[in-house]
């Protein structure tokens, strides 16, 4: 399928790896000029010199932290009014609620909720104008079903959902959409980590760990950054354009529910 999109330029952060990464590829197999932006340059210099490679496409890397204010004002500088935002974040550390204090959520929400938020109101003004664009937000299957090891990721990025359902609706006469997509278990960077968190809790090797938590997964496996991508991609094509404000869950079958 012609996504549509060949020739537009997007913004992908936290995109030198993982889910990120996938997006970005995706976009650039799309023919997506883009903007890559994480805090390791070496990381980030390697995966836009592939993407370069691979498909062709101009890839500005911006090494830096999206998370702060003078990460974000560098970042937009060099996008300069994208036609599609995708926004990623790496997630807050696990732990139970007696571990945080209010700094802990301070830290979550600026990650995972105030990133973002400043990220579309920083891009959406152009888009509105040009009458077209797409934001795909990259939250987390908790937000349909909480994870009570992620209580910080948890509450950043239900606020996240609920600043987008509202926002969403407003933007879309002028051509926009915002979607967000929710991953379960993807085998990334973080997963691993999480795993290897479980195996020292439990005494038990990584891959056990591993595979006690694919049998929990109706698909038995862990996603793929790849399919991931894809998936994003199909959401910022010119086929979308009548998906607004929805939560696509892409899990595995994870999270049991109707709708």
């Amino acid at each position: 399928m012609d996504l549509g999109i060949a020739g537009k330029r997007a913004l992908v952060t936290a995109s030198s790896k993982g889910l990120g990464l996938g997006c970005a590829r995706a976009l650039a197999e799309a023919g997506v000029d883009l903007v890559m932006n994480a805090r390791g340059a070496e990381a980030l210099a390697a995966s836009a010199e592939a993407i370069r490679s691979d498909f062709g496409v101009s890839v500005t890397e911006v090494p830096a932290d999206i998370t702060t204010e003078d990460g974000r004002v560098r970042v937009l500088d060099a996008a300069d009014d994208p036609d599609i935002l995708v926004t990623n974040a790496g997630g807050p550390p696990p732990g139970m609620w007696t571990d945080w204090e209010r700094d802990d959520f301070i830290a979550a929400l600026d990650a995972n909720m105030l990133t973002p938020i400043a990220l579309m109101k920083a891009c959406l003004p152009a888009m509105m104008a040009r009458g077209w664009g797409r934001v795909v937000n990259i939250t987390s299957q908790s937000v349909k079903s909480p994870i009570p090891a992620l209580g910080l990721s948890n509450s950043a990025r239900a606020g996240l959902t609920g600043y987008v359902a509202g926002t969403a609706r407003q933007v879309a006469q002028k051509g926009v959409t915002i979607n967000n997509l929710l991953p379960g278990i993807h085998d990334t960077d973080r997963a691993a980590s999480l795993d290897a968190g479980v195996a020292k809790q439990k005494d038990i090797p990584v891959e056990d760990a591993r595979a006690d938590r694919e049998a929990t997964i109706p698909a038995r496996r862990y996603g793929t950054a790849a399919e991931f991508g894809a998936t994003c991609a199909f959401l910022c094509s010119g086929q979308a354009g009548f998906i607004v404000g929805q939560n696509v869950l892409l899990d595995g079958g994870a999270v049991n529910a109707t709708l």
